[in-house]
């Protein structure tokens, strides 16, 4: 089934942010677009405020004066549900309560025709259950547009337990004929983006709360090492802790309380004192014009070693060889059998080890763990942990080293996985468990984490460099470490890790 016709009307129910944003999107794109909300003048409001948003977007450029008439002609604030009646595409913005939902697509079955799309953009509540009030369930589908929705690409289509094919098909053409990127899902607690990303802000919260370093060095850590456009410290104070709080709650309930998507105490605590972020001034981060800025844990300059040894195989941080030698630090081989994980042994007899999963202190030798990079060249800045056997000489060995590679450095405390690793290997865990439970198909899965959040690379894509293998392995060491099955690998992962093994 191909696209909704241009000539075809869409309705946009509900008028608020994203109500307005969808509207404008359906609108620009061509159709006739309908607004309407229950409480009365506030679809004519929101009509007002489109329009002025289109006057904007003519001022830039970015839209003709002509297309800007046209389009405000092909705007109207409805009164009434009837007068939605001949359209082709219904869409849901309203507030995220069940029974609301509900009530408002019994209504509209009774006012618009068999072929008409009905469609929600909810974020938490499950497609399947709002559909299912519903005679004709067949029809309902996801649309959930992320916010700005003029701006940001992604559309996650849904597809509800008695969605029919060819709805979802509609959907998804009638998104990308709109100049969106479409992805498709299965109605699963957090879709895909939200259930996907809780590790993103779930293990940054455990390292603070397990005090291995604070905010503002995790953030650093992530963004200059791991590649990420923001830490997550920064992003929920952006989205608003109680969003980003509820959004982790639902999906935790949802799943009946799987430790994999436990929430955090702290930003439970830092919701009940209204620390709520940038809107109410306030979160993990102070701000306003007076606000001080909150600085990464940043180590002093220290002396590089003159040589060290790598010892067996780097990957993935091989490419720190090359960066030693271009330093001007004399690399040496070890002698004997090759070995993984490989290290680099530093002069005062200790070893750097990128992070594994195991604890550093479980090793024979003293031991400091550096993190996992996005790209190693690019990085400007590696976090350390050393183990409690590392001298201050060691360490400063260490510190001097990856500063001499254009490294600022973060010294944190000692913890199995560390930062970016540990959160790396969770999002690879989760998306391939999503594959796996056929939520979404792997290229989809990779689109929409780059698309809805931002990530430098889709974690399909990040597990195939680590390769599968690798990440189960050092997931089943966490779990050694932290017994709870929050980090035991998905049988998803167990069985990409075989067949890796085998192939």
């Amino acid at each position: 089934m191909t696209a909704l016709e241009l000539s075809s009307a869409v309705a946009v129910v509900g008028t608020g942010t994203m109500g307005q944003g969808i509207a404008q999107v359906a609108l620009v794109a061509g159709h006739p677009v309908r607004l309407y909300d229950a409480a009365p003048g506030r679809a004519k409001a929101a009509a007002d405020a489109i329009g002025a948003r289109l006057d904007r977007l003519v001022e830039k450029g970015r839209l003709t004066a002509e297309d800007r008439a046209a389009a405000g002609a092909r705007l109207t604030p409805a009164e009434s549900l009837a007068e939605l009646a001949g359209c082709g595409l219904v869409v849901e913005a309203i507030l995220e309560q069940l029974d609301v939902k509900q009530r408002l697509f019994q209504d509209l079955e009774e006012v618009v025709a068999e072929e008409c799309l009905l469609a929600t953009n909810t974020s938490s509540l499950s497609v399947t259950a709002i559909a299912g009030a519903l005679r004709a369930p067949g029809r309902f589908v996801g649309l959930h547009f992320f916010n700005p929705a003029p701006l940001l690409p992604l559309v996650e289509v849904v597809s509800g337990f008695a969605t029919e094919e060819t709805a979802a098909t509609r959907a998804y053409e009638t998104a990308k004929t709109w100049g969106k990127t479409p992805v498709r899902c299965a109605d699963t607690p957090g879709f895909i983006v939200n259930r996907i990303a809780r590790p993103f802000y779930a293990e940054a919260l455990r390292l603070y709360e397990e005090r291995v370093a604070d905010p503002a060095t995790i953030d650093a850590v992530l963004r200059e090492c791991g590649g990420f456009k923001m830490g997550p410290f920064e992003l929920t104070d952006l989205i608003g802790q109680d969003v980003n709080e509820a959004v982790t709650r639902s999906v935790w309930e949802s799943f009946f309380q799987d430790p994999k998507f436990t929430p955090s105490l702290a930003q439970r605590r830092l919701v009940e004192s209204r620390r709520l972020g940038r809107k109410s001034g306030q979160g993990w981060y102070a701000y306003g014009d007076d606000a001080p800025r909150a600085e990464p844990h940043t180590a002093p300059p220290a002396q590089a070693p003159e040589s060290v040894t790598v010892h067996g195989d780097l990957f993935p941080a091989e490419a720190l060889t090359a960066l030693m030698e271009e330093a001007g630090i004399r690399v040496g081989r070890g002698e004997g059998v090759p070995e993984y994980p490989g290290s680099i042994e530093l002069p005062g007899g200790a070893r750097l080890a990128l992070a594994d999963g195991t604890a550093a202190d479980t090793d024979a030798e003293p031991t400091i763990h550096f993190d996992l990079a996005l790209d190693y060249r690019a990085a400007t800045r590696i976090a350390l942990a050393p183990s409690s056997r590392v001298d201050e000489q060691s360490l400063n060995e260490a510190i001097g080293l990856f500063q001499a590679l254009g490294k600022k450095v973060s010294v944190i405390g000692h913890t199995p996985g560390m930062i970016v690793a540990r959160t790396v290997w969770m999002l690879v865990d989760f998306a391939l468990d999503a594959v796996g439970r056929e939520v979404a198909d792997a290229e989809d899965i990779d689109t929409a984490m780059r698309l809805g959040v931002n990530y430098p690379l889709g974690p399909i894509a990040w597990g195939r460099r680590l390769t599968a293998y690798r990440v189960a392995e050092a997931l089943d060491a966490l779990h050694d470490e932290y017994p709870t099955g929050r980090y035991a690998p998905s049988q998803a992962l167990r069985r990409q890790a075989v067949r890796e093994e085998y192939s």
